[in-house]
């Protein structure tokens, strides 16, 4: 009787112990985690991957109170750790795709490689970011469709953006008649750029000769300007140029063929 009351007495004493450890450890854990978040807010971290780690950091924390609170209770844990480290393995392997998204999220977290509202080309689409988390990035295109796309795809591509840059050049192509007069043509493109406020002149336009193409002379018309002028620069300039070599009867031909017969 006094052999089972001496090991009720130890093992209650074990379990408010273990206990006690479980709460304390909890509340320690949750106070560790906060001091880790202020941290990270000093270092201006992104909310994506502060909210990520905080989790991560919490977790594990629980994790080790639990197997000291187990260890406590005289529960082998190193067994446990055991069980434990191959139910990881299997959930790793069954959530692959899973882990690569996030893995791929906080490696875009950390490089900002692009941000929101940035416009971007990259695995097949073309559209502005309008959402980034740990498993995918929402973008919008031009005609206001949401497409969704995996982070893994995003790293395992190439990434064009268009909104790194503030300044942003423009590439324009006119192709005129054989029998037009060149110099009159580089004349009217180099006016039109120089007359265009929106046209930045830190580099002033350029027009050269870009091809002697089979039914053309195609000029090349390259100006800089900022990013926001971009399309609207394009469009207009186009619309200029047809008029203007309309009225000064310089021609922009189309592909055609000459059948001689003998």
């Amino acid at each position: 009787m006094e052999n089972i009351t001496s090991m009720v007495y130890g093992y209650s004493v074990n379990v408010i112990i273990a206990l006690a450890i479980f709460i304390i450890g909890r509340k320690v854990a949750q106070v560790a985690t906060n001091i880790f978040v202020q941290f990270l807010e000093k270092s201006k971290v992104e909310k994506t991957l502060k909210s990520f780690l905080e989790n991560v950091v919490y977790t594990l924390l629980l994790i080790v109170i639990v197997l000291a609170a187990l260890n406590q209770l005289g529960v082998q844990t190193t067994s446990f750790i055991a069980i434990l480290g191959a139910a990881s393995l299997a959930i790793g392997l069954a959530f692959k795709s899973t882990l690569s998204n996030i893995s791929a999220g906080v490696m875009i977290v950390i490089f900002k490689p692009f941000t929101i509202g940035d416009y971007l080309e990259v695995a097949g689409v073309t559209g502005t970011v309008e959402e980034l988390n740990l498993f995918h990035t929402i973008f919008k295109t031009g005609d206001n469709k949401v497409i969704i796309v995996p982070n893994s795809k995003i790293t395992a591509n190439n990434i064009i953006n268009y909104s790194k840059k503030d300044v942003r050049r423009l590439d324009l192509i006119f192709g005129i008649g054989y029998d037009d007069d060149l110099k009159i043509a580089k004349d009217i493109l180099l006016q039109l750029a120089n007359d265009d406020i929106r046209v930045l002149h830190d580099t002033e336009p350029f027009v050269a000769v870009k091809e002697l193409a089979n039914s053309s002379v195609n000029l090349l018309l390259r100006v800089w300007v900022k990013r926001a002028d971009y399309w609207e620069v394009n469009f207009d300039m186009l619309e200029k140029v047809k008029l203007t070599f309309d009225e000064k009867g310089i021609s922009i031909p189309y592909p055609q063929m000459d059948i001689h017969n003998k």
